[in-house]
């Protein structure tokens, strides 16, 4: 249920401008980005003529919503002091805010959204709005919506996120109104399906902190953390999910991604250097904080300008680490990107749920599916009867990896029909 904070005056959009503000953390390699001057309102890049126009409601925050809050003048960060305890933290190195949006429905499909804003921007702080798309096969990535976010292909739903950041103890923007304007136009080609990377996994403990989509970290918990937004699920959603397995590949979890870090929060390594963020000479698959600790790039620092202390490219929650894939100590993993992909998706509705080596529970458990996250089906077998929440069946679904889970404990299916193995 969501509760008015408060009713901005309708202001007309003063200007128009390119949304992504660099802020004064960004590396060297997105100077290219616009810096506004100090107390002057954000100019932004304005939507094409024609297409479907909307408002964002920034007049009212619920719990979805993390460190915001509404004045008279509009939309501005609740609390300006970082919040992460851990030097590696992002969230130790600024202050951060999220108003997320309901998606909206488009009258016809878009490839392209743009994104207008008018806002108040002191020197240091940033404010950004953000998009994704529905399609059949579930999320994109989120984007700035900097001279319009492009779709690779057409999306029906369109969800946006305005997102601030100011130095620790600075002040903040202040956002009073964002329009946004759907359109087609020609696809761009977006990051390579189902890429996987090895990469180095520590633990994030920091029981009872909250991460950067609101959620309060619980003891053996299940999610990870990836140092860029453009993979963050919302709250309660497991819509960006990731499979990470030991290196031997004897075990695996499915699970969503709940926070940003370590180290950076632009730095979506996964992608290719047409869409990476930043740090676009790096090779795909290597994040900015291992070829910072490895080989000195960058000086050796992240965005923030802290020393890196060791080359981690996810974080994963306490239960993640220790019950699903066994680990005591930080180690290498091997991690698939599962939004990059295709295919049928199931929706773990209660969890953590065994992943098995046959279908049935007197087969090994080779891992676990957290509750939330979006597995991809490969295809289903008839096999032990199985009570779960959501239904009794012998239907075991097979999993892109060859193990399997019970039906039973799906929620919901998207992306296509499973065929019959």
């Amino acid at each position: 249920m969501t509760r008015p904070c408060c009713r901005i005056p309708s202001v007309a959009l003063v200007a128009t401008l390119s949304l992504l503000l660099a802020a004064a953390f960004l590396p060297a390699t997105s100077a290219d980005r616009a810096t506004p001057v100090a107390g002057s309102p954000i100019i932004l890049t304005a939507g094409a003529p024609g297409g479907e126009r909307w408002d964002v409601d920034v007049s009212v925050v619920d719990r979805d919503d993390v460190n915001v809050r509404c004045t008279s003048a509009g939309l501005r960060l609740r609390e300006a002091r970082a919040a992460g305890h851990r030097a590696r933290s992002p969230h130790s190195a600024v202050a951060e805010g999220m108003l997320l949006t309901t998606p909206r429905t488009l009258a016809r499909p878009a490839t392209r959204v743009r994104a207008e804003i008018n806002a108040s921007v002191p020197a240091g702080a940033t404010a950004e709005a953000q998009v994704r798309g529905w399609r059949t096969a579930g999320w994109t990535e989120w984007q700035a919506a900097t001279g319009g976010a492009v779709f690779d292909r057409p999306v029906t739903r369109v969800q946006t996120r305005v997102v601030l950041t100011a130095p620790n103890g600075g002040a903040t923007a202040t956002v009073s109104g964002v329009r946004l304007t759907a359109d087609a136009t020609a696809a761009v080609s977006a990051a390579t399906p189902g890429r996987t990377y090895r990469v180095y996994a520590t633990r994030i403990g920091l029981v009872g902190e909250v991460t950067a989509n609101g959620r309060t970290v619980q003891p053996r918990d299940h999610f990870v953390a990836l140092p860029s937004r453009r993979g963050l699920s919302p709250l309660n959603t497991g819509d960006y999910t990731v499979r990470v397995c030991t290196t031997s590949g004897a075990r695996c979890e499915y699970a969503p991604v709940w926070d940003v870090g370590p180290w950076n929060t632009r730095d979506d390594y996964w992608n290719p250097s047409s869409v990476r963020e930043n740090w676009k000479n790096l090779p795909q698959g290597r994040p900015e904080a291992q070829a910072a600790y490895q080989s000195g790039y960058n000086g050796g620092r992240d965005q923030f300008g802290r020393t890196v202390l060791n080359p981690a490219g996810i974080d994963l929650a306490d239960g993640t680490f220790w019950d699903g894939l066994r680990l005591t100590t930080n180690a290498w993993v091997d991690v698939a990107y599962l939004w990059t992909g295709g295919g049928p998706r199931g929706v773990v509705g209660d969890g953590p749920l065994n992943i098995r080596s046959g279908a049935s529970t007197s087969y090994a458990v080779r891992g676990l599916a957290a509750r939330l996250a979006h597995v991809p089906l490969q295809c289903y077998v008839t096999g032990q009867s199985v009570a779960g929440p959501y239904r009794t069946t012998t239907r075991w679904n097979r999993l892109a990896t060859g193990q399997y889970v019970s039906h039973a404990y799906i929620s919901s299916v998207y992306g296509g029909s499973v065929p019959v193995c």
